[in-house]
């Protein structure tokens, strides 16, 4: 076995993850928005955990809540490592989504997971910077509109590090696969 051969043997391997693999991706750093308790929030507030963040909006028919009672799956697999687990849910429709809304929504899933908000403002800027879509799509009445949006989550690891993006529609076993990675790398 020659030099180059030795240390490809001693380094860790990196874990196959059943999502996208964003490892080393130079974009969603950071969300600083105010949780659905009125306390700001940032991605460093969870150090040491798996966070799962995902956009959406609370009067979605389908893909919403579809997406969050699969990340309490999740949690509910991951036994008594649940607890290394954080869900963030991020409002795309901060006009409708007050703070008492999003903490309605939230208990309905799991009582441990936060809804984040944050101004028009603030929403487009961290939109932008996790390369994500919403836009608003007028109803019948002035609040009777929906909102298309990106449907898809993204994991970060207990360092704090973007690592993998799961689509709409892959699944709880599939993100608690990449949970599970995710938490032995740091065992």
């Amino acid at each position: 076995m020659g030099v180059a051969g030795t240390f490809a043997a001693c380094s860790p391997k990196a874990p196959k993850f059943q999502g996208v693999d964003l490892t080393g991706a130079e974009y969603a750093r950071d969300l600083q928005l105010t949780d659905h308790n009125g306390q700001p929030r940032s991605l460093k507030d969870f150090a040491g955990k798996v966070v799962v963040v995902f956009f959406g909006y609370t009067q979605c028919p389908d893909v919403c809540p579809t997406s969050m009672s699969e990340l309490a799956d999740v949690k509910r697999a991951l036994g008594a490592d649940g607890d290394k687990l954080q869900g963030i849910f991020v409002s795309v429709d901060p006009e409708r989504d007050t703070p008492e809304v999003l903490k309605a929504y939230m208990a309905n899933f799991d009582p441990s997971f936060l809804a984040l908000r944050g101004t028009p403002e603030q929403l487009a800027a961290v939109a932008k910077d996790f390369k994500i879509y919403y836009k608003r799509v007028e109803g019948q009445t002035p609040t009777s509109y929906t909102m298309d949006h990106s449907a898809g989550s993204y994991v970060y690891d207990p360092a704090g590090r973007l690592r993998v993006y799961h689509r709409y529609g892959s699944g709880a076993q599939s993100l608690a696969a990449d949970v599970r990675a995710l938490l032995d790398e740091t065992r």
